[in-house]
């Protein structure tokens, strides 16, 4: 895909989320042995196993996700029925960092969308930047905001390379999540304004990683490989 050359020769990405903290690679898939006994409905018991015993009682930044089949959209209807292979596959990088850690844009961008996705597990506040790069037009999605991220966003606003334009949210009002930002790259939005699926079933896992690059084209952190 010429955009994945883009990005692999663009020189230097302004970090999205910026930490003195180590990053620790998380897994939310079926070999988390700690998941069935989790009741992930509960956002603060969730939140208390993420930041307690997955980050070391917050000694790391998480980080991780992209193509990875998880378990733990079990908690909510908003991805179907899990057993009847409801949405699993997840298509960005989460970044879990502390509510109203700011968030950044890793090059210029035009704001294209911004809107609170209000469902139990979606995307709450949520904003797409339209990019440029390298003469191929992609999108950068941020999802798990805090609401007064919307406050001083508007279509069409320019927003610099490193700029922090928004930042991680509290639950419940981020999608009833603990704390996390969902980055998502994407190259054709279809028609989307203000959300794109962030989750994708098995069945259409290929036909939307193939517009939904991998992010750490742009993160360029090394526990992603």
């Amino acid at each position: 895909m010429p955009l994945i050359d883009a990005l692999i020769v663009h020189p230097t990405f302004a970090p999205v989320v910026a930490s003195d903290k180590p990053f620790r690679k998380l897994d939310f898939t079926a070999n988390n042995a700690d998941l069935p006994t989790l009741d992930l409905t509960d956002t603060a018991a969730f939140s208390d196993y993420v930041f307690g015993k997955m980050l070391d009682n917050g000694q790391y930044v998480g980080v991780g996700g992209y193509d990875e089949h998880r378990v733990i959209y079990r908690r909510s209807a908003h991805f179907g029925d899990y057993a009847a292979e409801g949405r699993c596959i997840h298509l960005g990088v989460d970044i879990w960092a502390e509510a109203l850690t700011p968030v950044c844009a890793p090059l210029p961008g035009v704001v294209q969308s911004a809107a609170f996705n209000d469902n139990f597990a979606d995307y709450g506040p949520t904003i797409i930047l339209r990019h440029e790069l390298g003469g191929f037009e992609f999108h950068s999605l941020y999802g798990h905001l805090g609401l007064a991220s919307l406050e001083n966003i508007f279509v069409g606003r320019e927003i610099a390379a490193g700029e922090a334009f928004t930042a991680i949210g509290h639950y419940p009002e981020n999608g009833n999540w603990p704390p996390h930002l969902h980055f998502q790259l994407i190259t054709e939005l279809s028609g989307y304004h203000g959300d794109y699926p962030g989750v994708a079933s098995l069945a259409e896992r290929a036909r939307y990683l193939d517009n939904c690059p991998d992010p750490n084209l742009i993160l360029r952190l090394a526990i992603l490989g």
